[in-house]
């Protein structure tokens, strides 16, 4: 049986075509400069179709392959490894206080909304991080201060609590204990919601520069996005400096200043571009569901 077609349904189908587009515009704009010739964007200004193509902005950035590669291995293993650690901590502390039988269950969750609220400041946390806990230099101090989020909890735990309680009270009939009702049960049953907390958690981990800034002074220990900041400062400094830079024997005429801003925002966000639309399904059911009950 063929269905009618509704003249609001092309009308919405357009709406989001033109939403779409107006969204992919500006990262196809952003990769199209990255690889436009400085001259040509001095001349012409930002347009998606260059006079001239030239990829020394990649050369510039990417003049020491090495070190590049290196701080890819850095952030990739900082977000992996926190991304997993921080989805296995968020899911248990939000399974605690979503237990309607927990007997602290308001003051508990009390505690973890207040976080959201106030915190203890800069200073303190990096007193904490480098006297007391000695994680200077380490990968740990890129880890532990955003293993866990008060938001990610709260969306967390909202999703748990729409799981049925007679699942688990049928399962302690059953013998089975709490460490097995979590990952036999709450677990398998939270994937979307994991999903969604997985992808939040691995953004966070793999713009993570600031943290490398105060408590990383060792080279080899430099994230990406880090690395790049450095890399746009020395640009910066390069330009706003013309008589050093004469001195170094740098034409600042030929200099991809502009395109090679451009390339360190594909290089940053690249990665996560292609991995985000493999969770799109997942993001978009777990946050919504996990947003109703709070």
């Amino acid at each position: 049986m063929k269905t009618k077609f509704e003249p609001y349904q092309g009308l919405i189908h357009l709406v989001f075509i033109i939403i779409s587009i107006l969204m992919v515009l500006p990262f196809a704009l952003v990769v199209i400069i990255s690889v436009t010739s400085e001259a040509s964007i001095l001349k012409n200004g930002y347009r998606f179709i260059p006079e001239s193509f030239s990829l020394d902005a990649y050369r510039y950035v990417l003049e020491t392959p090495e070190i590049i590669l290196q701080a890819y291995g850095i952030t990739a293993f900082i977000t992996v490894v926190g991304t997993l650690s921080g989805l296995f901590v968020t899911a248990m502390t939000a399974y605690v206080i979503s237990r309607r039988d927990y007997r602290y269950n308001r003051i508990t969750t009390f505690y973890v909304f207040f976080t959201m609220l106030f915190s203890g400041g800069l200073v303190p946390v990096y007193i904490l991080i480098t006297q007391y806990l000695h994680m200077k230099d380490t990968l740990f101090a890129l880890i532990l201060p955003v293993l866990l989020s008060p938001f990610n909890i709260m969306v967390m735990k909202g999703f748990m609590s729409k799981i049925p309680q007679e699942i688990i009270e049928s399962a302690k009939m059953d013998g089975a204990k709490e460490f097995r009702i979590f990952f036999t049960i709450i677990i398998p049953l939270s994937k979307p919601a994991l999903a969604t907390m997985g992808l939040l958690i691995s953004f966070t981990y793999w713009n993570e520069w600031f943290n490398a800034m105060l408590y990383i002074d060792n080279q080899k220990l430099v994230p990406l996005q880090l690395l790049l900041v450095r890399i746009l400062n020395s640009m910066e400094y390069l330009t706003s400096n013309s008589e050093f830079s004469s001195q170094m024997g740098i034409n600042l005429s030929e200099f991809p200043n502009n395109s090679a801003r451009m390339a360190i925002a594909v290089l940053a966000g690249g990665p996560m571009l292609v991995i985000f639309p493999f969770f799109q399904r997942f993001f978009v059911k777990g946050l919504t569901v996990g947003s109703l009950k709070g």
